[in-house]
């Protein structure tokens, strides 16, 4: 099987084309592929297909390293855009996708800089989904006996996003993995931990849902504007520091899509025996 190896700030994918070769994954072979020792190692595994509407270029679908798939990956949709490209899939710059649960426009800008034109932001906590009656710019929780305030956002897969003091000494990766599998969320849910240095700056880290932490992720990045602003702490343009690197994203407000800016690079290309 032949597959892709890129990255998205760190936040790294392989990416499989299923539209010239025959592809059949079970969770075990996803699992096997994403170790890092024994296999290729990957936080996401992309999986290409060809459109299953007229009115879009390509379906994909995406898998996390635990063999489970998941939904909407922003990093992952700037690597999707160079990698059908560098394939000779289209050769279109603007490419329209779906996934799962939304679509997406991806606009290859220069070289390796993509800006992708996502779905509007959904609060309705049943649409996150997320076990609460009506919607509320703040939630909160309570966790190891601390108390938090949270705002929940869906960008095509649910993440809670909370404000700290000092992302350097946040304990994401204690506190992470306790909130994703909180009752509160029924499919559990990406919890974002965020810095606001001014509004029109963040820094962020995200512990994903199947995955922990990561370097970079697109669609926490976007979620955690979006509730930014919604709280009344951001500007509707924001620069977004990750431990990968920096997204650029904008928001216009309630009903409005939200974009997000930033590179995909390609690594190298290889063939696997399943």
């Amino acid at each position: 099987m032949k597959f892709s190896k890129m990255h998205g700030l760190g936040n790294d994918f392989v990416i499989i084309d299923a539209t010239r070769q025959n592809v059949s994954l079970s969770s075990e072979n996803i699992k096997k592929i994403s170790d890092r020792h024994l296999g290729i190692g990957f936080d996401q595994l992309l999986i290409v297909e060809s459109s299953h509407n007229p009115r879009f270029d390509f379906h994909y679908k995406i898998f996390n390293s635990n063999g489970s798939e998941a939904f909407q990956c922003g990093n992952g949709a700037r690597c999707f855009a160079v990698f059908v490209k560098l394939q000779g899939l289209t050769d279109k710059n603007s490419i329209f996708v779906s996934t799962k649960t939304t679509s997406m426009i991806l606009n290859i800008i220069k070289d390796n800089l993509v800006r992708v034109d996502m779905d509007a932001p959904n609060f309705e906590p049943s649409k996150i989904p997320i076990r609460m009656d009506k919607f509320k710019k703040f939630y909160s929780i309570k966790v190891n006996g601390i108390n938090l305030k949270f705002g929940m956002v869906s960008v095509g897969n649910p993440h809670c996003v909370i404000q700290v003091q000092d992302i350097t000494t946040t304990q994401v990766n204690v506190l992470g993995p306790i909130i994703e599998k909180h009752d509160y969320f029924p499919q559990s849910t990406n919890v974002n931990f965020m810095e606001v240095i001014n509004p029109n700056r963040i820094r962020l880290r995200v512990y994903e849902r199947g995955i922990g932490e990561t370097y970079a992720c697109g669609s926490g990045a976007c979620a955690s504007v979006a509730c930014g602003i919604i709280q009344g702490l951001l500007s509707s343009e924001v620069q977004v520091e990750l431990l990968g690197g920096t997204l650029y994203i904008s928001w216009k407000g309630i009903g409005k899509p939200i974009h997000m800016t930033g590179p995909a690079i390609h690594v190298y290309d290889g063939c696997i025996h399943i």
